[in-house]
């Protein structure tokens, strides 16, 4: 068998489960890529207990890795967009192929990183940067190639998701589950990237460039995360049979291309509803196949190094092949990328749910109607809450055919003005997956 050597830049979670899954798996993985492969070098500061790495050549400067001219590919697994970039660049200059699991840096600098390698005829793998150990990026790049992908909605962040979760079948506060999530080990110290979105809106972008063949641009998706998100709404969505889910979406419609991250209520009976904990899930709405959901986990040192090790296989059994096919996202040169128009978030048209505190006497409830009715809003459902015979506000939920959302803006801003509504209007997307 050929030989193929990997250097390995990071030992964390990922990098310590790259190793023992290489390791462990060896007397599967060699005839299945019909190579060797084998850990030649690792790069890392300091140590990992959870591998054992005494028997390999460990250098405490990762670029050591890029520049070994023994090495064939490079995996990086430190995380990061500065120097994780230098460190891709260094590789491919050095003519080595790459498997990453980072996506900010695909986000980010991918269209960089892809035309570089390009012009050296080496391949960039990018399976783990989205959604851990499940295989949408080789579904939507491989299995799904010879369809037109419609639309996908996912879970693609286990954070937010356990927290929604949490939120939902027990109706906790944001905060309380948080601070769990963040003692399991769900959660950094820092949680910004996940509930803010911006994790999520990385690993869309990625998905959006291969299903829909175009450039890499994570500056130009409407992102929302989930820190404004009140009990009293989970539960709400629960009585008018919905979940709250934290979803990427994109799809392609005659105007342009939407790209969105934030919370939506989904039916209880669609399948994504029903994913909970730590879990991801994509669903895939194509013209020949239809509606596909992958489903697993999305994060952790196995699930992770799963599609890590799928890709250094992949990279292995092409390397005396032309790796056009991988750089970019679906082997398409850069120049030729679709350059369709990204919708603003304001031109989107979705359906909505919304909650606000009205005055309880006649009258209140028609005037707000009027307002949605001269902003060109349909309305689906009114529901008013019962309250406390003392209490003068009542919450009102109202659901709402498919609008615009500069429409609704427009609403909210004049239902906000009026002296017998209390506080802000709080509203959340509508998604029924179903077209």
């Amino acid at each position: 068998m050929r030989l193929v050597k990997v250097g390995i830049c990071g030992l964390g979670t990922v990098g310590s489960g790259t190793i023992n899954l290489l390791q462990r798996n060896s007397e599967l993985i060699n005839p299945r890529s019909n190579c060797e492969i084998i850990v030649s070098q690792v790069g890392a500061r300091r140590d990992n207990p959870n591998c054992d790495t005494s028997s390999l050549n460990v250098s405490r400067d990762i670029f050591d890795v890029a520049k070994n001219p023994d090495i064939d590919i490079v995996v990086e697994l430190i995380g990061g967009t500065t120097v994780a970039r230098d460190l891709v660049m260094t590789a491919l200059k050095n003519g080595k192929h790459v498997v990453t699991a980072n996506k900010a840096l695909i986000a980010e600098h991918g269209m960089e990183i892809f035309a570089y390698a390009e012009s050296r005829n080496l391949i960039v793998a990018y399976e783990a940067a989205v959604a851990g150990g499940i295989p949408i990026i080789k579904g939507l790049r491989e299995g799904l190639s010879g369809n037109q992908v419609n639309w996908m909605a996912g879970i693609i962040n286990g954070t937010t998701n356990f927290i929604l979760s949490e939120m939902d079948s027990k109706g906790r506060e944001f905060s309380d589950v948080l601070v769990e999530a963040q003692e399991k080990g769900y959660a950094e110290a820092d949680p910004t990237f996940d509930v803010e979105g911006i994790d999520a809106a990385h690993k869309l972008v990625i998905l959006a460039s291969i299903a829909f063949a175009m450039p890499l641009d994570s500056k130009q998706i409407f992102t929302d995360g989930i820190t404004k998100l009140q009990p009293q709404d989970v539960s709400y969505a629960r009585e008018l049979g919905y979940a709250v889910k934290h979803l990427g979406i994109a799809r392609q419609t005659e105007q342009g291309v939407e790209i969105r991250v934030h919370p939506t209520l989904v039916p209880k009976n669609c399948l994504i509803a029903g994913v909970d904990d730590v879990l991801n899930a994509v669903m895939v709405n194509a013209d020949a196949v239809g509606t596909t959901l992958f489903y697993g986990p999305g994060a952790g040192a196995e699930p992770t190094a799963s599609s890590v090790v799928a890709d250094i296989i992949d990279v292995a059994r092409t390397m005396d092949s032309n790796p056009d096919s991988w750089v970019p996202a679906l082997g398409v040169k850069t120049d030729a990328l679709d350059p369709r128009q990204i919708l603003d978030i304001q031109d989107i048209e979705t359906s909505f749910y919304m909650r606000f505190s009205a005055l309880d006497k006649p009258g209140v409830l028609s005037t707000i109607t009027k307002i949605m009715a001269d902003a060109g809003i349909s309305i689906e459902a009114i529901v008013q809450k019962e309250q406390p015979a003392t209490e003068e506000y009542v919450d009102v939920i109202i659901l709402t055919n498919v609008t615009y959302e500069k429409s609704l803006d427009a609403a909210v801003e004049n239902i906000e003005k009026l002296e017998t509504v209390r506080g802000n209007v709080s509203f959340i997307r509508v998604e029924h997956l179903d077209q």
